[in-house]
């Protein structure tokens, strides 16, 4: 990060709320002390379902990785997410983020988080728009590169960044997929944040905050932002998605 990308960084963006944020917010309000809670792609460490021990009746995560420095009160399993080692309807709440880009064949996935799901269970899920134009420029570079360039711009362990394949990342995907494993779409976000991988420049981050801040005022470019967060909800036995 530059000089003046940090001071524009506090200018501009001290009191914006992240989509991490909002993400947690949402999970938290579906999450009750009898919610078994999934995080489904969940990180090395479990970064964000640590945040929920005590709150739940039971967390577990799923991950391909190996995992380290997992706390006391976390199951994990390592596994990949269409084929999850759990039975059916044995979760209540199940929560992604920065995973769905990377499904190379989101159909099973979705059916998986249908057959484990509760009756009146949800899915919520962060992940990139398709329409973003960090987004876009990923698409144009060759895999391959990717962790290299990841590594340089933010500072990620090269081993920490997986190969994208966006087929998970629009409205329309969202929906069709849905329907079809038998999941109702309960609501779809557009969020932005600021300009994160443009920080190693002033110019291009000041650059990037003016465009942020257009599709951010405007609700008719909400389709360019950069995240999507979904809420997907199993309808109950008597066909209702109530709230759990």
């Amino acid at each position: 990060m530059t000089a003046l990308s940090e001071t524009l960084l506090r200018k501009y963006y001290a009191n914006s709320l992240h989509p991490y944020r909002a993400y947690e917010e949402q999970v938290g309000r579906l999450l009750t002390p009898d919610t078994v809670l999934l995080d489904a792609g969940c990180g090395r460490t479990v970064p964000v379902l640590r945040k929920y021990i005590g709150r739940a009746r039971r967390l577990i995560g799923i991950e391909l990785v190996s995992f380290s420095d997992v706390p006391h009160g976390i199951d994990t399993y390592n596994a990949d997410l269409s084929a999850i080692p759990l039975p059916d309807t044995s979760v209540d709440l199940i929560m992604s983020r920065s995973v769905f880009e990377h499904l190379t064949d989101p159909e099973a996935v979705y059916r998986e988080f249908a057959r484990i799901l509760h009756p009146g269970g949800a899915v919520v899920f962060l992940t990139a728009n398709m329409w973003d134009y960090g987004t876009l420029v990923a698409r144009l570079v060759p895999n391959r590169f990717h962790a290299r360039i990841v590594r340089k711009v933010e500072g990620r362990a090269e081993e920490d960044t997986f190969p994208t394949a966006f087929r998970t990342n629009t409205r329309a995907d969202v929906e069709r997929l849905a329907d079809s494993a038998g999941l109702a779409v309960e609501s779809f976000e557009y969020l932005s944040q600021y300009p994160n991988y443009l920080m190693f420049n002033g110019a291009l981050f000041f650059l990037g905050t003016c465009y942020e801040k257009l599709i951010s005022r405007f609700d008719s470019l909400r389709f360019l932002r950069g995240w999507i967060m979904v809420t997907l909800r199993k309808p109950d036995l008597a066909g209702s998605t109530a709230l759990l």
